[in-house]
């Protein structure tokens, strides 16, 4: 944990979000909406297929997944504000929803993602979010849990998000400079 200028501690974290999408169009209109909201992007990952399960047919029968990361390192207390404004953005793209959004965050240790659905292994972390450590990084790698989604325990995403784990190494390191 960290202290800002004004006593109040936070802990940092690089804000992630993945993103599934039927086309390119799409995609933009994410891309976009995303940026005003938390800045333009620091990294973006190549576009995967996403063919690893049918729950998300409604928004299209064919879908691709990205994740972005932004600058800066957050507070990871606010993963529920990034969901909810993210759930907002899912239903500004089209009734039913033409993209899901999957905000949530990097440090170290971990991949924590933020859901609207409860499970055993989810905790409320308030406003009608709950948290989940989807992927742990352990012996110099991301290694998946029993609950892990399919796709994030293939290592489909491992190249991007360990850039991003680096980033985060670096920017902390930054900060202990300074002090």
């Amino acid at each position: 944990m960290e202290a800002n200028s004004d006593g109040t501690y936070f802990y940092p974290v690089k804000l992630v979000t993945g993103v599934l999408y039927p086309d390119g169009g799409r995609w933009n209109w994410v891309l976009d909406n995303l940026s005003r909201i938390w800045g333009n992007p620091e990294s973006m990952s190549i576009e995967i297929p996403f063919t690893v399960t049918d729950y998300y047919a409604g928004i299209s029968p064919v879908l691709f997944r990205r994740f972005l990361s932004f600058p800066g390192l957050r507070d990871g207390g606010d993963l529920p504000e990034w969901k909810k404004a993210a759930c907002r953005l899912e239903n500004e793209s089209r009734v039913p929803r033409a993209v899901n959004i999957d905000p949530g965050y990097v440090n170290g240790a971990r991949l924590v993602l933020a859901s609207t659905k409860d499970h055993a292994h989810r905790v409320y972390i308030g406003g009608g979010i709950h948290g989940e450590v989807t992927l742990r990084f352990r012996f110099r790698k991301w290694e998946p849990f029993d609950y892990t989604f399919p796709d994030f325990a293939k290592g489909l995403y491992d190249e991007f998000l360990s850039a991003v784990r680096e980033q985060w190494i670096l920017e902390m390191e930054s900060r202990r400079n300074k002090e």
